[in-house]
């Protein structure tokens, strides 16, 4: 075992597989010398030159078009966006291109592209650099979305990302990198679409991604410590493929569900998990379904009030003791 950050994490996942497999290659804005403005990628310019890890000018839709363009004819690049927001630029190419031409070509044509960005907020950028954007991804048919929330999580689920003929959001969330974990020794793989169940319980079921998944964890701490509530957390790693088994398994034995979402609330990932839970789970649940979501608002930068639209580890607590205290 070795102990290391979120953020060396995605360093050592993309090194592993550029050691592997020399058609591995990364272009972005300062992701070489500069290793990264959040120096996600210290160090692989100087392992892996220039021709492997380039520097590119500061236009998303230039950067995301090349790195299509090279996965087309037999690379497998990883393209870095600086801010997951700036995927609004290039949803063109990312939605009706490079989403559809296996499709469209009847896999004469793949595109074995990794798309990775720093997503989600807490951070105070406001607005428009604080976004969570894993519900904008999902919903297009042909790409697959990946959330991790542990070191150990980005570095297996890396390899798998760059691994996979199809092309991936890879979101790595600011307000985890300097988080410390545990990461096996050895080549890591996690396959995409399995579920981390990362605390049994029995009362309800928790699910959660990403930055929302410590949350979630410490309420379920705080809930047994204070109540006597033994929740089930669920950590779903992947949107897309879901890992749909896993969670109606454990409603099955919970007969609760709640999800904890990052999202502005219309159309969050929830909402999918929710309908999922309705329609194949019903008769396992003893009470309504509820989703714990940040407001369909833009996400403020003034401190307090940013805190107060993202789900807090005290409204997490407090609005699962409030439903079941009302199932009872």
């Amino acid at each position: 075992m070795a102990e290391l950050t979120y953020r060396a994490a995605v360093a050592a996942g993309i090194a592993q597989e550029m050691d592997r497999d020399p058609s591995v290659v990364m272009i972005g804005e300062d992701i070489g010398a500069a290793g990264g403005v959040f120096k996600l990628t210290e160090g692989l310019f100087g392992r892996f030159g220039p021709e492997r890890v380039r520097d590119t000018p500061i236009s998303e839709q230039a950067i995301v078009g090349a790195a299509m363009g090279a996965a087309m004819t037999g690379l497998r690049p990883i393209a870095e966006l600086m801010f997951s927001d700036f995927f609004a630029v290039t949803w063109d190419m990312v939605a009706n291109q490079i989403a559809k031409s296996r499709y469209m070509t009847n896999g004469q044509v793949s595109i074995p592209l990794v798309l990775r960005t720093a997503n989600g907020g807490g951070l105070r950028f406001g607005a428009q650099h604080s976004q969570s954007i894993e519900n904008w991804a999902m919903a297009i048919p042909g790409l697959k979305v990946v959330a991790p929330s542990t070191p150990a999580d980005v570095m297996g689920l890396m390899a798998a990302a760059i691994r996979d003929n199809d092309p991936v959001i890879f979101c790595e969330h600011k307000a985890l990198l300097a988080i410390k974990g545990e990461v096996p020794t050895g080549e890591q793989f996690i396959p995409l679409g399995k579920a981390a169940t990362v605390r049994p319980g029995s009362d309800c079921t928790v699910v959660a991604i990403a930055a929302m998944v410590p949350r979630a964890l410490a309420a379920a701490e705080r809930l047994q410590a204070e109540d006597g509530i033994n929740a089930e957390v669920i950590d779903l790693r992947t949107l897309v493929p879901l890992d749909a088994q896993a969670i109606l398994e454990s409603v099955a034995r919970t007969s609760r569900l709640f999800t904890v979402e990052e999202n502005p609330r219309l159309c969050g990932w929830g909402a999918e998990i929710v309908s999922l839970v309705a329609d194949e789970g019903f008769y396992s649940l003893d009470a309504p379904l509820v989703r714990i979501t940040t407001p369909h608002i833009p996400l403020p930068s003034a401190a307090v009030l940013e805190d107060a639209a993202m789900p807090s580890v005290d409204r997490i607590a407090d609005t699962i003791r409030r439903r079941l205290e009302a199932a009872r």
